[in-house]
């Protein structure tokens, strides 16, 4: 696509011979007669962890529900796995493919921890016994596995966020679509938890397409990050990270962890000063 810049280098290395996870061609989406993204083409590799930065009401989220089958594409090509997406649900990814976690969490405030994480089991027909055992699982993973009956009033913003993120993961999704879910915390916080989600979901091999208007979450979690323009969005670049893994905190005083954020701001404030962060 014209305009879009793609560093080659990279320093995690997902073999390019692989099939995309998400294969996006020419990618138009639309509100009605409201146009919220148009030419978007762009690929999320298998294992791979992709932010999309961008002005407040670019159509970032907007690429998360059409990938999760939530959203038709006015026209282009949007594949999961090589099956097009067209949002509707016979062709759309079928739940097991694909997870989402959101900014409000969408935690139930009447069900503890473990019933939140179990609701995604109970709504696939797992049995009582098996889906249980596989939410206390989850919530080991992450971290909860000493407050599985606590309710989300009980529980730390941080806490609540870690019981979203495991019932995503007892879905058993293989793609993670996270739209801002650390968004009410401060920087430090989701800094650390996103860390700890990374980590957790290498082990589990999952692939992430992550929203974010953080400039440092995104050059500190991701492996490439696709710098989108104003509505209507195109794409103004896709950034290869250039800092190997694991990542530990003392990379954010690294040169090259301040040139990546110096250069994120530099292509937003080309096109909107007023909304960078």
């Amino acid at each position: 696509m014209a305009g879009q810049r793609e560093e080659s280098a990279r320093a995690g290395g997902v073999r390019e011979a692989e099939r995309p996870r998400v294969a996006a061609r020419d990618l138009t989406l639309a509100y009605g007669d409201t146009t919220a993204a148009t030419d978007l083409t762009f690929d999320v590799r298998p294992g791979e962890f992709v932010s999309l930065i961008g002005p407040s009401g670019c159509g970032k989220s907007s690429a998360l529900r059409a990938v999760g089958g939530l959203l038709a594409p006015a026209s282009g090509e949007l594949l999961v796995d090589g099956t097009p997406v067209d949002g509707t649900p016979v062709d759309g990814p079928r739940p097991r493919d694909v997870a989402f976690v959101f900014q409000d969490l969408a935690l139930y405030p009447w069900r503890s921890a473990v019933r939140n994480v179990e609701i995604a089991l109970q709504f696939a027909g797992v049995g009582r016994a098996e889906r249980r055992a596989r939410a206390l699982d989850a919530l080991r993973a992450v971290g909860l596995g000493d407050v599985p009956h606590r309710f989300p009033h009980q529980l730390s913003g941080g806490m609540r966020q870690r019981v979203a993120i495991a019932r995503a993961l007892v879905s058993d999704a293989s793609i993670l679509l996270l739209d801002e879910p650390f968004a009410a915390l401060d920087e430090l916080s989701r800094l650390k938890i996103g860390e700890q989600l990374v980590t957790l979901l290498e082990e589990h091999g999952k692939t992430v397409l992550f929203v974010t208007h953080s400039l440092s979450e995104a050059a500190y979690l991701s492996d490439r990050i696709i710098v989108m323009t104003p509505r209507p969005a195109t794409i103004k670049e896709v950034i290869e990270v250039p800092l190997p893994r694991p990542r530990e905190p003392q990379v954010l005083r690294t040169p090259e962890f301040h040139a990546l954020t110096d250069r994120l701001s530099a292509l937003l404030l080309e096109d909107d000063p007023g909304d960078v962060r």
